[in-house]
């Protein structure tokens, strides 16, 4: 029988600037935030995962010795210059953790680094990532995931199982569509057009560079069939990978089946209101029977939105910072 630390994470008061579930999402994606290369410089570290593949991890410390490491997992089409990662990353390095961006393969201009592609339940690169900073590293180490970087995040903790423990200290999973077919499907929402049609864009663009850059591996053949997210998954996703079917993918890659396995502590944080990821998925008996996950969810913030109406702004950085340090004074208790 597992045990895992029993935290009781302090909310935040949480006045949102928006009520509207897309202003939040558009305003959050929008927002002005830090620009924490000013202060801590950024080393530019591409760790080799696979032969002839590359990651790209943007890094920065602290001054004096760092408290601990946050590696942070963007989402969908996103970067490791996304605005929440930059406010995330400001937060951190001022409460004194070292910070390490990955770009996803492909992502933040780094297709030539690698000919394949990321997808949603891609947790390798990830995975080599925390165990090169576990062996560099004495302090402990956090991994944070955003949207589809919280679905990685979730579904390693949980491959990891009891052996988590051994690389992470915790982890935070923040608007993550925990189930992959539900949110597909809720993208394909008409009130979701205008998220739907950028993902595609981006998606599709991709594709061209690919083409131009691997015709022997990839395709434009496909790309006047795709009206939505489930046919670019069904059509690209799912073949270049090998799962088949955009169903197989969804099933076989999506979080929730992993919530039971995970041995660390998660904070997983939703907004009922998101409009991409239904807050119905997330009536799932894990969050009830595994003590190592606390779900925090608020009534509003849209997708990766949480702007407070007062400051601080980013409400969100300051909940997973309280997060870090309620684990890590934990830890140093039970010693």
């Amino acid at each position: 029988m597992f045990r895992c630390v029993e935290l009781q994470l302090v909310l935040r008061h949480f006045e949102p600037f928006f009520k509207n579930p897309h202003l939040s999402t558009i305003a959050g994606n929008f927002w002005s935030r830090p620009r924490s290369e000013e202060r801590w410089p950024v080393e530019i570290v591409d760790y080799q995962t696979e032969p002839n593949v590359k990651v790209r991890v943007l890094a920065q410390r602290p001054e004096g010795e760092p408290r601990g490491e946050l590696i942070l997992v963007h989402g969908l089409e996103g970067s490791s210059n996304a605005g929440y990662a930059r406010s995330m990353v400001a937060a951190a390095l001022e409460a004194g953790y070292a910070t390490h961006r990955v770009n996803l393969r492909s992502c933040g201009g780094t297709e030539e680094l690698a000919l394949s592609n990321y997808h949603s339940g891609q947790t390798s690169d990830v995975l080599h990532i925390v165990r090169e900073r576990r062996r560099a590293s004495r302090t402990p180490i956090f991994l944070a995931g955003f949207s589809l970087g919280g679905n990685v995040t979730l579904k390693l903790a949980g491959e990891l199982g009891e052996s988590a423990r051994e690389l992470l200290a915790g982890i935070c999973a923040v608007s993550t569509p925990i189930d992959l077919a539900a949110c597909a499907r809720a993208l394909g929402h008409r009130r979701n057009l205008i998220y739907d049609r950028r993902f595609l864009i981006a998606l599709k663009g991709k594709i061209r560079r690919r083409v131009r850059q691997a015709p022997d591996l990839y395709t434009a053949e496909h790309l006047s069939k795709i009206r939505t997210i489930f046919d670019f998954d069904d059509l690209y996703t799912a073949r270049l990978f090998g799962f088949g079917t955009a169903e197989n993918y969804y099933r076989t890659q999506s979080s929730n089946q992993y919530l039971e396995k995970i041995r660390v502590p998660a904070l997983v944080v939703i907004s009922k209101d998101d409009p991409l990821v239904p807050f119905e998925v997330y009536d799932h008996p894990a969050f009830a029977s595994n003590p190592c996950l606390r779900l925090l969810a608020v009534e509003h913030g849209g997708h990766l939105g949480f702007l407070a109406r007062n400051r601080p702004r980013f409400w969100l950085d300051g909940v997973v910072l309280d997060w870090l340090a309620e684990i890590q004074s934990a830890a140093t208790a039970r010693k």
